[in-house]
């Protein structure tokens, strides 16, 4: 009950932090569009053409929000969960990240994203890409991938309190 309880926190802050800051700036995420909407921005010259697709302020942001994650997961299954083994930390972490991830992918993304106007950057109209479904979910998965690490690390962290 508790890990359900966890989780719906956690998708509730996920979604008061995302929805109102794609809104405010949807250029800002970018790096969370698909390629073609992406390009277009760059023929617009909305942004500049880069290497990488996330600009360094934007990976910074994300390695920023994954640390203080790590620390949020750590104290709260620690204080709540009463974790503390690697394994109970791990898994614990892992279902949490797992829901929000596919919350992201399902409802802000698929369902929010693909049909709200609220996010279409001026000049991209029309684009058939803005209801991308399966970028969504690859990117889900890819997050999935991402989260076994992170998680990984908070079960050690877990294991090593004392």
């Amino acid at each position: 009950m508790v890990l359900l309880i966890e989780c719906l926190i956690g998708i509730i802050l996920f979604s008061l932090i995302v929805i109102p800051s794609t809104i405010k700036d949807p250029v800002g995420w970018l790096g969370d569009y698909p390629p073609a909407i992406r390009e277009r921005c760059i023929e617009l010259g909305i942004i500049e053409r880069r290497e990488q697709r996330l600009s360094k302020r934007e990976l910074i942001k994300k390695i920023l929000a994954v640390f203080i994650l790590i620390g949020l997961l750590c104290f709260v299954l620690r204080k709540f969960n009463h974790a503390d083994t690697f394994l109970k930390g791990f898994v614990n972490s892992y279902v949490i990240w797992l829901v929000i991830a596919w919350w992201d992918a399902l409802v802000i993304d698929c369902g929010f994203f693909c049909h709200s106007r609220k996010v279409i950057i001026p000049g991209t109209e029309g684009m058939k890409e803005y209801k991308d479904y399966m970028f969504h979910i690859k990117q889900s998965l890819l997050g999935s991938i991402i989260g076994l690490p992170v998680c990984l690390l908070v079960g050690l962290i877990i294991s090593l309190w004392r």
